[in-house]
C-alpha cells in the first residue's frame, strides 16, 4: 500500500468541486493514470488494478488472478491450494486480489498526480462542458464579452466556459467591449479535440423568443403563443402572436402599458424595432396584419400561383408598405410564407366600400 495521505484524498476533493467534476470522476481519472503509470514502472503481462482510497488518500496496486482447477496462464489465473493461502473465501470461479508493494513507486505515483491534474482531469472538465451545453442548445444564456482579438469575440459564459460569437451571428453596429454583459442564444455545441466549441447568436429569431417568454407573463402561461418570428438583426423584426383567451390582446398584451414591454426588450437589441402582429389562419388576412404599420386597402391572391398575393395600396402608404430598401414587405414575406407583391391603387381602379371595409363584409 503506498501511503500518500489525508492531504492527498482532500485535495482530490477540493479538485473535484473547483471544477465542477463528479469526485468518483476524478478519482477514476487518477486511477487509470496511475495504472498507466505503473505499468512503465514495471512491465507486466500481469493484469494489474490500481485502487484510490477516497477517504485516506492510500493507493493499492493488486494483481488480478481468476481462481480455476487447472492453471493455463499463469499470469492470470491460480490454483485454488494456492489461492486459499491468500484468501481462505477464495473459489473456483472467482477472482482474488493479490497486494504489491513496489519499491519506488511512491514518488512516480506523486508525480503521475500532478501530471494527471494538470493534463488528463482537462479532458474529464471538457467532456462535463460538453454534456451540460449540448442540452443547452435553443437556450439563452447571460455571457460576458471577455476578449476580442481581430474577427474573434471570445463571451465568457461562466468561470470555465467560452464561448465564440461568430460574425454573421452579430448584430451590425453593435459594439461589442470586454466586460459587457450580454444575452446569447445557443446557437451550436461541437465537440473539437481541444474541447467543446460554443457557438452564440445575437441575431438568431430564438433569441428574441427568449426574451418575449422572459418579459411577458403572458406567454410564460401560455395564454399568448408565438406563432412565428423573423428579424433583422438589431434593425427589425416582426412576431406574430395569437392568443388562448378570448379577453387578451395578444398584441396589446406584448406591447404593454406605454409600450414597455416591448421597449425593454428592444433594448437588449440595440433598439431593433419590433413589430407585433396578429396571427390568422386567413392568409390574405394574415399577409395584411403582417404589413403592418402599413394600411392596406386590398388583397388578393394571385390565380395560378401557389402562395402569391397581390397588395393594394393607396401612394401614401406604398413607401410605408415596402419599408427602406424592402425591408417591410420582406419580413411580411418571411413571416407568413408567401410571396407579397406590393402594387398602388390606380385612380381608375379605387377600391369600393367593399373592398376599403373588407373584414366588416367578410365577417
Amino acid at each position: 500500500m503506498i501511503r500518500l495521505g489525508r492531504e492527498f484524498a482532500e485535495a482530490l476533493e477540493d479538485l473535484a468541486e473547483q471544477r465542477g467534476l463528479d469526485l468518483d470522476a476524478v478519482i477514476s481519472v487518477m486511477e487509470s493514470a496511475l495504472q498507466s503509470a505503473y505499468n512503465k514502472f514495471k512491465p507486466s503481462e500481469k493484469e494489474m488494478e490500481v485502487k484510490i482510497n477516497q477517504h485516506t488518500g492510500d493507493i493499492t496496486i493488486n494483481e488480478i488472478r481468476e481462481v480455476v482447477e487447472e492453471v493455463e496462464d499463469k499470469n492470470k489465473e491460480i490454483t485454488l491450494n494456492d489461492a486459499l493461502d491468500i484468501d481462505e473465501t477464495a473459489e473456483i470461479g472467482k477472482t482474488i486480489r493479490i497486494e504489491h508493494n513496489p519499491t519506488g513507486f511512491s514518488r512516480i505515483a506523486a508525480q503521475t498526480a500532478r501530471q494527471v491534474i494538470t493534463q488528463k482531469l482537462r479532458d474529464e472538465e471538457r467532456k462535463v462542458v460538453y454534456s451540460e451545453f449540448a442540452d443547452r442548445i435553443g437556450d439563452m444564456v447571460n455571457g460576458t464579452i471577455y476578449k476580442v482579438e481581430g474577427d474573434d469575440i471570445v463571451i465568457r459564459i461562466n468561470d470555465r466556459t467560452d464561448a465564440e460569437l461568430p460574425r454573421r451571428e452579430r448584430i451590425f453596429g453593435e459594439r461589442y467591449n470586454p466586460g459587457a454583459v450580454m444575452k446569447f442564444y445557443v446557437l451550436d455545441v461541437k465537440q473539437k479535440t481541444r474541447g467543446p466549441r460554443i457557438l452564440v447568436s445575437r441575431t438568431h429569431p430564438g433569441l428574441l423568443k427568449k426574451l418575449l417568454e422572459l418579459e411577458i407573463p403572458e406567454i410564460q402561461q401560455g395564454i399568448i403563443e408565438v406563432k412565428n418570428i423573423v428579424r433583422d438583426g438589431g434593425s427589425r423584426a416582426k412576431i406574430s402572436l395569437s392568443s388562448l383567451d378570448p379577453n387578451v390582446d395578444p398584441v396589446g398584451a406584448c406591447i404593454g402599458n406605454g409600450g414597455l414591454r416591448i421597449k425593454a426588450i428592444s433594448a437588449q437589441l440595440k433598439g431593433e424595432k419590433i413589430d407585433a402582429v396578429v396571427y390568422s389562419a386567413d392568409p390574405l388576412v394574415y399577409i395584411k396584419n403582417a404589413l403592418l404599420p402599413a394600411q392596406v386597402s386590398k388583397i388578393e391572391a394571385v390565380e395560378g400561383h401557389e402562395k402569391e398575393a397581390n397588395v393594394y395600396v393607396y401612394p401614401d402608404q406604398l413607401s410605408l408598405a415596402i419599408g427602406g430598401r424592402g425591408q417591410n414587405v420582406r419580413l411580411a414575406a418571411k413571416l407568413t410564407g408567401w410571396k407579397i407583391n406590393v402594387l398602388t391603387v390606380e385612380p381608375d381602379k379605387m377600391p369600393t366600400l367593399k373592398d376599403i371595409f373588407h373584414d366588416v363584409f367578410t365577417q
